[in-house]
């Protein structure tokens, strides 16, 4: 089980971590909730109803890895040159009601991250074995999900060359890191993604 998520029986998954993938995983996650920024919470007398109508930003973040996570819902692709106004006003009006919502999701998803581990008990050999029901499962792979996209944001990876130079920097590089943290969230999230597969 070391390194990879395994299948529970009755649903969920189970992984073992040692103290130093703990911190790293649970340093990543808050740093997650730092970029995602506090959520706007409702009053505890405010109308439910009138949250659902709530409108969010209308334009995309200007941080490249924000606007990874929450990518406009109408944009042209690279391939097609200029801007086309009716596409951006579209955009802004999908962004301006569902923005809030997803950003809600991807806080939930780190939090539950964060919670599960903060509840983990260490074993005898300084690490742990972190179970997750099928509910947890599924806010890791979100979380598993937006870490990757935004370490491959930062380190400017595109679907061209996934990871073909990563593999091959060497260790004085100062990225070296975020590759490694970033080959090994994915490693976790296939693992992950296999175990929840019927």
């Amino acid at each position: 089980m070391a390194g990879q998520f395994e299948a529970l029986p009755g649903g969920g998954a189970a992984v073992a971590l040692d103290e130093v993938e703990i911190s790293i995983l649970r340093s990543l996650a808050v740093q997650l909730l730092e970029l995602i920024g506090p959520g706007d919470e409702p009053a505890e007398d405010a109308d439910p109803l009138a949250a659902l109508f709530v409108e969010g930003p209308s334009e995309p973040p200007s941080d490249p890895a924000l606007a990874r996570l929450f990518p406009d819902a109408y944009a042209k692709p690279e391939t097609e040159q200029g801007e086309d106004e009716e596409l951006r006003e579209f955009s802004a009006e999908f962004r301006r009601f569902t923005e809030n919502d997803l950003r809600a999701r991807k806080r939930d998803d780190a939090l539950a991250v964060v919670r599960n581990l903060d509840a983990l008990t260490a074993t005898g050999e300084g690490g742990a074995v972190l179970k997750l029901t099928p509910e947890d499962s599924l806010h890791w792979l979100g979380a598993l999900n937006d870490l990757r996209l935004t370490i491959g944001t930062r380190l400017e990876v595109t679907d061209d060359d996934e990871t073909g130079d990563l593999y091959r920097l060497p260790d004085t590089d100062p990225r070296k890191p975020m590759v490694m943290a970033y080959l090994w969230l994915g490693a976790l999230q296939e693992t992950l993604v296999e175990t929840l597969m019927p």
